[in-house]
């Protein structure tokens, strides 16, 4: 069934890895998907990956959506103010937008304190990964207030506050899930709804490429790093993401910090291997209860 048929989503950040998923499943569910980010073809980004806008907008298509492949950097707020004009101007209302970006992974360093770190790179996670969400809910969220719903997911990584090993990483992360609290309050009174969303362990490509293994061989990666095995595919998140932007009692959940594993449960889907991992509960059973002994 196409849940979502008639409306329409921004994706920030959707040339790959969760952003690229969540764009293909909202397609699958019957959306008009914009699909954003730096890499197009002939041009990628600084991140040096093969993926492209254009390849994510033509695999919303052939699950059935339409996918629109625009080229925004969402740090230059120029850009990001044409890109909702645009999205004004052909559809007149926004549905569903999706701030993930974050091209954080070349810049972070895990094994330096802070003051070792590089300064510059950890400054410009935070210029990526939270100054752009900013950037781009000021100009995405007019168009969800004159209709007076709407939807709005940040993407981050964990379901609290607590500190992710590197100051800039957790820095970035942590401000995704305050800006899904801070945004509910303003936004209550319009009956749009923030959320907060993490995955677990992705297997994104860039992730398999670093284990050097793919899709059908992931579990040899686990003979490198063993908490491999409870990994999930970046279409474990998108799956929660489109059953979130069809559940008609979305509303009720605005200001929350979810996740990947319990959406699963709520939703009752699989990843599309046929399993559930569940993330959360692996970490809890394998470093909480070390912490305890």
């Amino acid at each position: 069934m196409k849940s979502l048929r008639g409306k329409i989503a921004v994706v920030a950040g959707a040339t790959r890895g969760a952003g690229r998923a969540i764009a293909v499943m909202l397609g699958k569910a019957g959306a008009t998907v914009y699909v954003t980010g730096r890499s197009v073809r002939g041009m990628p980004s600084e991140m040096k990956r093969p993926e492209t806008i254009e390849e994510t907008a033509e695999l919303v298509n052939q699950q059935g959506g339409k996918g629109i492949a625009v080229k925004v950097d969402h740090t230059l707020e120029q850009e990001v103010k044409v890109l909702f004009e645009r999205v004004a101007m052909e559809q007149g209302k926004l549905d569903i937008l999706v701030n993930d970006v974050w091209g954080g992974d070349p810049l972070t360093n895990w094994d330096q304190p802070f003051w070792e770190h590089n300064l510059h790179n950890g400054l410009k996670i935070q210029t990526q990964a939270v100054h752009s969400h900013i950037i781009t809910s000021h100009y995405a969220i007019p168009l969800m207030i004159k209709q007076r719903e709407g939807l709005v997911v940040e993407i981050t990584d964990g379901v609290n506050y607590d500190y992710r090993g590197n100051l800039y990483y957790s820095l970035a992360k942590i401000s995704a899930i305050h800006l899904a609290e801070a945004m509910a309050h303003d936004l209550k009174k319009y009956h749009i709804t923030s959320v907060a969303v993490t995955p677990g362990f992705i297997r994104s490509e860039a992730m398999l490429d670093h284990f050097g293994v793919s899709e059908e061989n992931w579990k040899e990666a686990t003979n490198i790093e063993p908490h491999f095995i409870a990994s999930e595919t970046p279409f474990y998140l998108a799956k929660g993401i489109a059953a979130l932007s069809s559940d008609k009692n979305i509303f009720r959940k605005t200001g929350q910090i979810l996740s990947s594993w319990e959406l699963a449960k709520e939703y009752d889907f699989t990843d599309i291997d046929g399993t559930k991992p569940d993330w959360g509960d692996y970490f809890n059973k394998t470093f909480n209860s070390k912490s305890d002994e």
